[in-house]
């Protein structure tokens, strides 16, 4: 068996797994959820979700990663020998394999429109709705949509290709600071233009009547996912780690450049969109529709087009990398296949699913199950049911079948200053990652799969059974616990 690879420096793999979490999501979607659920109000919310639920399973990732030096299914197997907790490692495996399919889709929109942008084509766009019909003609054009995911999926594979050190690491210390750079230098035109404080209001500016239950949720999912949890990236990436790496600080790190990235991007975007008078919608419009029209009608416009597309493309392209090492690490571990092989193989496969969901903006837009593409459902199952179920059972398993304690003596490896006379935060730990995560992940997979508001009428209903349910087990377990 060859020698397992490992990252060069600490320094690498934080970039790494800071780049899988960083995508499409933190430039699009954060600035706008927060804008619309209460600005600075919202934010405050959205990093207690965060310290609750993103950072504890982070860690739990990691933790599992490292101790095992395996994959998703190779953790789960070395540290519980039950086919059971084996099977869910392979669920995250399956789960980066579909979300690979399609989210290179949507990345190569983004290389696309680079190209868009280096020739000019924005000067033309005078309204949103201009910009609306040129981006359907465009994904209505099976060559445009097959053509620009090709090429995005082979960049993918050309970086996975060459290795963790030689190929993630490298790609990640270049790509990651460009990342910076460009978010500085689009945040810095943004609040220099006039009438950008409108912008930078709606995002900063606090409002708690717009904090509703909904907002909560919208926060705790956009916590969880924004992360890349459930997947086993993060515990994919930390199998390359050894035994000195400080998980706790490299976790906080990930979760820092996690959450600045994508306030840097609301604050570029926002400025911008309110500076000239565009309407600031939400998803996939605002940066193919509305951000169009304001780079093609803004001063230097043409150059801030380019370095915004040349931002969402990196981005996208530091996740989809983290997506297909996991497939990739399963078949070397398990397989014991050499990673050029699995990944020119599992990479083709891959590319090979994600045609369909290509086509469903066009030729197989009308191939439709339930009202849904095949795009939609390869979205739905990955990102509704396999993510949240994924990050429902690693908490779980970490805290109660590999057990809290055992873990925690693998975690204080590399970390033996941020526990050392601090049983406080111990305790913190614990209560996070067995009792209120868990419950957490579980109120995001019922909303994500629609199921929340009937769940909350049965509790209504049912509230006096649930909570004489709930002393019953407390009292079961606490006997357990005095026998033991």
């Amino acid at each position: 068996m060859a020698k397992r690879e490992h990252w060069g420096s600490k320094f690498g793999f934080v970039l790494a797994a800071s780049g899988s979490a960083i995508g499409l999501g933190n430039i699009w979607k954060f600035p706008y959820i927060a804008g619309e659920n209460g600005g600075a109000a919202f934010i405050f919310v959205y990093l207690i979700c965060i310290a609750i639920v993103g950072l504890p399973v982070v860690v739990a990732e990691i933790l599992m990663g490292r101790t095992t030096q395996r994959n998703p299914v190779g953790a789960f197997r070395k540290l519980s020998g039950s086919k059971f907790w084996t099977a869910i490692g392979g669920l995250g495996v399956l789960a980066g394999f579909i979300i690979l399919s399609f989210y290179t889709v949507i990345a190569g929109w983004s290389l696309g429109y680079m190209i868009e942008a280096l020739q000019g084509n924005f000067s033309a766009l005078g309204t949103a709705e201009q910009a609306s019909n040129h981006f359907n003609s465009l994904v209505g054009d099976p060559t445009w949509m097959i053509g620009f995911y090709t090429i995005f999926f082979v960049f993918t594979m050309a970086v996975v290709f060459l290795g963790v050190k030689n190929g993630i690491e490298k790609a990640s210390k270049i790509m990651m600071p460009v990342l910076f750079v460009i978010l500085i230098i689009l945040m810095i035109k943004g609040i220099s233009l006039k009438g950008s404080g409108e912008g930078l209001a709606f995002l900063w500016k606090p409002d708690w009547a717009k904090i509703t239950r909904q907002s909560v949720l919208i926060a705790l999912g956009h916590a969880f996912f924004t992360l890349s949890l459930g997947m086993g990236a993060l515990m994919t990436y930390g199998s390359y780690l050894n035994k000195k790496t400080n998980i706790p600080k490299a976790a906080m790190q990930i979760v820092f450049l996690d959450t600045l990235i994508a306030i840097m991007a609301g604050v570029a975007i926002f400025t911008a969109v309110f500076a000239t008078g565009q309407d600031p919608a939400g998803g996939p419009g605002l940066i193919f529709n509305t951000l169009t029209v304001v780079f093609g009608g803004m001063t230097g416009g043409y150059v801030f087009g380019l370095l915004f597309f040349v931002l969402l493309t990196v981005a996208a392209l530091t996740s989809s990398i983290s997506l297909l090492e996991v497939v990739v690490a399963y078949f070397v571990d398990e397989r014991r296949w050499s990673r050029h092989r699995a990944v020119l193989v599992l990479g083709s496969l891959v590319f090979l699913f994600g045609i369909p969901s290509a086509l469903s903006f066009n030729l197989l837009a009308n191939v439709t199950y339930n009202g849904m593409t095949f795009f939609d459902i390869a979205d739905f199952i990955a990102s509704n049911v396999l993510l949240p179920l994924g990050g429902l059972l690693i908490a779980i398993f970490v805290a109660w079948i590999w057990g809290f304690d055992k873990a925690l003596i693998e975690l204080k490896h590399g970390a033996e200053n941020v526990f050392k006379d601090r049983s406080w935060l111990v305790g913190i730990f614990k209560v996070f990652l067995k009792y209120i995560a868990p419950v957490m992940i579980f109120i995001v997979f019922l909303h994500s799969v629609g199921l929340l508001e009937s769940a909350i009428e049965q509790v209504k209903n049912y509230w006096i059974i649930i909570i004489l349910v709930i002393v019953v087990l407390v009292i079961i377990i606490s006997r357990n616990r005095k026998k033991k």
